[in-house]
């Protein structure tokens, strides 16, 4: 190799890992930070209503498309990607993606079972593939669900390490694509997780008098969606507000109807 094609080699390699670096840089300085208080609408049932006068949307990722999700954003919407990320679904198109070996009890809700989260290798490629489809479909962020198996009964002798682990390795897929992504309930590992993740997605923290342990999102100035399906407003509004938490009654269908504070 003469010289000046050393040296052109050179100079092309030190491009590239220039373009690479500005490429990772530009994806963790636009990645969407939700602060708290942020009105939302959470649509999983249905076809997705755009009218609802909120900055925040949180739909299905599989069952919306990526026209979907730019209606959204022409309409000044940030658009959270809801994913399945600790329960087999026999209605996905990817439900014979899993092994058997990782299927366990039911979650209670009808073809669902629990993962066995502790298959990094095995469960890793498969929800990769997910927050691809994700982010190729232009959502901003997303909703992994079920991320708190191990206080569950799964069938699975799982440990609170064995969720950290997990949970951590599905935050850090969200985020190696330019995604923002929540920590769904979990609430007794926020302290252990609250730097992983950009916000926080509630049920019914009211209802068990727990709302006050997502404080450390709010005050990292990190944004926490809630919902509750039992209680009414009157019940519930005036302590989220005082908390920070951005929250509304929701049918557990989570359908277009919803009742915001």
């Amino acid at each position: 190799m003469s010289a000046r094609t050393a040296l052109a080699a050179v100079l092309t390699a030190a491009l590239l890992l220039a373009g690479c670096s500005a490429h990772t840089g530009t994806a963790a300085r636009s990645r969407w930070k939700p602060g708290p208080g942020l009105a939302w609408q959470w649509q999983l049932d249905g076809e997705v209503d755009p009218a609802v006068d909120v900055p925040v949307y949180d739909i299905d990722g599989f069952e919306n498309s990526k026209a979907d999700v730019a209606r959204l954003h022409r309409a000044g919407r940030k658009v959270i990607c809801y994913v399945d990320v600790g329960a087999w679904e026999n209605f996905r198109p990817d439900k014979d993606a899993f092994p058997r070996s990782v299927l366990g009890r039911t979650d209670g809700w009808a073809g669902e079972r629990w993962l066995d989260i502790r298959k990094l290798s095995v469960l890793r490629p498969i929800m990769e593939r997910r927050f691809d489809m994700c982010r190729d479909k232009g959502f901003d962020a997303v909703e992994p669900d079920l991320v708190e198996g191990y206080g569950n009964d799964t069938g699975f002798p799982l440990t609170a390490a064995d969720q950290l682990r997990y949970n951590r390795m599905i935050a850090g897929l969200a985020h190696v694509r330019g995604l923002s992504v929540g920590l769904k309930n979990d609430l007794p590992q926020i302290p252990h997780l609250l730097a992983d993740f950009d916000f926080a997605v509630n049920e019914e923290c009211a209802q068990y008098d727990e709302c006050a342990l997502l404080t450390p999102f709010v005050k990292a100035g990190k944004a926490v969606f809630h919902v509750e399906y039992r209680e009414a407003p009157s019940a519930f509004c005036a302590e989220s507000r005082r908390l920070g938490l951005s929250s509304m009654q929701k049918k557990p269908n989570l359908g277009v109807w919803r009742r915001p504070c």
